[in-house]
């Protein structure tokens, strides 16, 4: 296909597409004449990853590139292909804590992994981001919330057990970069909701119960 069609088809503006190109997010395509190119579904497939980089998970242009170029590696394992997507879009928060509330949610998380026998990169964003929100709960005199820790770790191996045997299901890289893009990002708003719903849902029960039992 041509830009404009390329352009019709993503949904992306011709030169938002030509951006693209200049920058190396996106291949070049097929020359047909001096001034033409043919684009195809590889083209297709990289503008979807690439908005959803951009536009949903808000990952700056540099670091788009970074994950872009670890995919299109011909030597780097798929487990740390998906790293960098998965790195790229995971934010990184400084919430406020004590220093000994820092220290304890450090200790209590490394504990769980070990417990767990999980495998994770010490540079791991989502490592920081536990270990300061619990730091946080801990400081907000709100600690009861972090005793279920572990209860929380199993509901959240068992579904990503699913997730990710959906994702490397995919047959081309681009594909499985862009669903570990979108199921992340939407995901959690989907989790986030149902577990919202559920609160709803058992706060109700237990207060019905509870003005039962009053009556």
């Amino acid at each position: 296909m041509r830009i404009a069609e390329l352009s019709r088809v993503s949904g992306v503006p011709v030169p938002t597409i030509k951006y693209y190109l200049r920058e190396n997010l996106l291949p070049p395509g097929e020359l047909t004449s001096p001034n033409q190119a043919s684009y195809g579904e590889a083209h297709l497939r990289r503008l979807r990853l690439i908005r959803a980089l951009v536009d949903l998970a808000q990952v700056p242009v540099a670091r788009v590139k970074d994950v872009l170029e670890g995919l299109d590696s011909e030597t780097m394992p798929l487990h740390d292909k998906i790293g960098r997507a998965h790195r790229a879009i995971t934010p990184q928060r400084q919430l406020t804590s004590t220093s000994a509330a820092r220290e304890a949610a450090t200790a209590q998380v490394t504990a769980l992994i070990n417990t767990r026998g999980w495998s994770i990169d010490p540079e791991a964003p989502a490592l920081t981001t536990l270990i300061e929100t619990l730091a946080a709960l801990r400081t907000l005199d709100q600690e009861h919330l972090t005793d279920s820790l572990d209860s929380y770790a199993d509901a959240v191996e068992k579904f990503t057990e699913l997730e990710v045997a959906a994702v490397t299901s995919r047959p081309a890289p681009d594909e499985i970069a862009e669903s570990v893009v979108i199921g992340t990002i939407l995901g959690e708003t989907i989790i986030a909701s149902l577990r919202l719903l559920a609160q709803e849902s058992i706060s109700a029960k237990r207060w019905k119960a509870l003005t039962d039992d009053q009556a």
